[in-house]
């Protein structure tokens, strides 16, 4: 009898640890407007300045729960100067105490209120402020002869299921009706703040260039740039430069996409390629694309394909979308 009610009571808490686990995980806290974002959002961003008479600046990037990163950008921010050395690229932790941003590691120490109170090894020390930039593209319109996918009105451009919010933004997995082959593309995005996500959680979207090629879109403000973070084809090639901005900016991708070829026989005579402006800066020029990437809805290459903006279960927003057929 003992024998008996042991083995019921282990299985019972066998039972009852298999329901824990099965148990969901609580989703991130995850903020879509800018007007309400907590958590750091106001502290968050790129602070710009002069340190030993050069231009120096950092990103602070909010990682949840009062703590930061501060990625040193010698010369100027990515695309503005920055030369991405050093090489291990420099990032120093930091805490809220009080009413500021405490940083402190081997490469310096700094103070976060309304400014940036940087002072590197060394001990130069300089005042860096807080700015926000926007794309040049922002807003672009396309030229006579282009084709009009989103532009706030309604999801007609695309297949069922796609939805839009109550204030006129495309949200993420949808897939156009049309299908492309070469074209010029403009695509505006917004990714969430999810302060306390870290790696392919946080604010996961992704462009597919003839529902086959990635152009990845994820949080990858102030990261090192890699073939799966924001700008990259994922699998295949990463950015030269990671130009993701803070989450909730308005981003840019401006894609000039040549197609694959094929002979009459349908054998493969020429690969893919694009060139990616993000944020009106160049992050691939001319790369060749040899195959499909992961999760493409279209697994085989072929000529023509439509767009798709992937489902990743993370609150991207799109809009003003449209491209040129070439």
């Amino acid at each position: 009898m003992h024998s008996r009610l042991l083995l019921s009571t282990l299985s019972l808490a066998a039972l009852s640890l298999n329901a824990q686990d099965a148990a969901p995980k609580p989703k991130p806290i995850t903020y879509t407007d800018p007007a309400t974002a907590k958590g750091g959002f106001r502290s968050q961003g790129e602070y710009v300045g002069k340190l030993n008479g050069e231009n120096f600046a950092i990103q602070v990037v909010a990682l949840g729960k009062r703590e930061y990163d501060a990625v040193l950008c010698p010369g100027g921010l990515p695309g503005a100067g920055w030369t991405q050395k050093p090489n291990p690229r420099q990032v120093v932790h930091g805490e809220v105490h009080t009413d500021s941003v405490d940083f402190q590691g081997d490469a310096g120490h700094g103070v976060l209120r309304e400014t940036l109170v940087w002072t590197d090894a060394s001990g130069a020390s300089t005042h860096l402020k807080r700015i926000e930039r926007t794309s040049p593209t922002l807003g672009a319109k396309p030229p006579a002869g282009g084709v009009v996918l989103f532009d706030g009105k309604d999801t007609d451009s695309f297949q069922s299921g796609a939805k839009m919010t109550d204030d006129g933004l495309l949200m993420q997995g949808c897939t156009s009706k049309e299908s492309f082959g070469d074209c010029t593309l403009h695509v505006e995005f917004r990714l969430p703040y999810m302060p306390e996500a870290r790696g392919q959680g946080r604010g996961n979207s992704g462009l597919y260039l003839a529902s086959r090629y990635e152009v990845q879109m994820l949080d990858s403000f102030g990261l090192k740039g890699e073939n799966n973070e924001c700008g990259g084809f994922y699998t295949i090639a990463k950015p030269l430069v990671n130009m993701c901005l803070p989450p909730l900016t308005w981003q840019t991708y401006d894609i000039e996409f040549t197609a694959a070829k094929f002979d009459a026989s349908g054998t493969k005579t020429a690969d893919a390629k694009a060139t990616v402006r993000h944020n009106g800066v160049l992050i691939h020029d001319n790369v060749a694309l040899p195959k499909t990437t992961t999760s493409a809805p279209i697994s085989t290459e072929g000529p023509t394909g439509p767009i798709h903006l992937q489902n990743h279960n993370n609150e991207v927003r799109y809009r003003n979308i449209w491209l040129v057929k070439k």
